[in-house]
């Protein structure tokens, strides 16, 4: 099972989030890392809710969840967290 990581900037990023919002987020990256798998991560690849970004060294992926993006990378057994972001499509993805 996977363990779950938040970089310093995406907890920022929460700051800066209404409450219910939150709420959604933490419920949906809760079970996203519960049910992560190969399996799951493919299901939702073909869904369009995961992408794998381009253009980029490491290997980095966007979750879309509602308006929000979520950046990830995965490190052995860990979901970690770069960026939880609702800004233009374009800014989500500049560091």
């Amino acid at each position: 099972m996977y363990s779950l990581i938040f970089e310093r900037a995406a907890l920022k990023d929460f700051k800066r989030i209404n409450k219910a919002d939150i709420r959604f987020l933490e419920k949906s990256i809760n079970e996203f890392t519960k049910n992560f798998s190969a399996e799951y991560e493919q299901q939702l690849m073909q869904s369009g809710k995961i992408k794998k970004l381009q253009g980029i060294k490491e290997e980095l992926y966007r979750l879309k969840l509602r308006t929000y993006r979520v950046i990830y990378k995965k490190e052995e057994d860990k979901l970690i967290i770069l960026v939880v972001n609702v800004k233009s499509r374009e800014n989500s993805y500049k560091k």
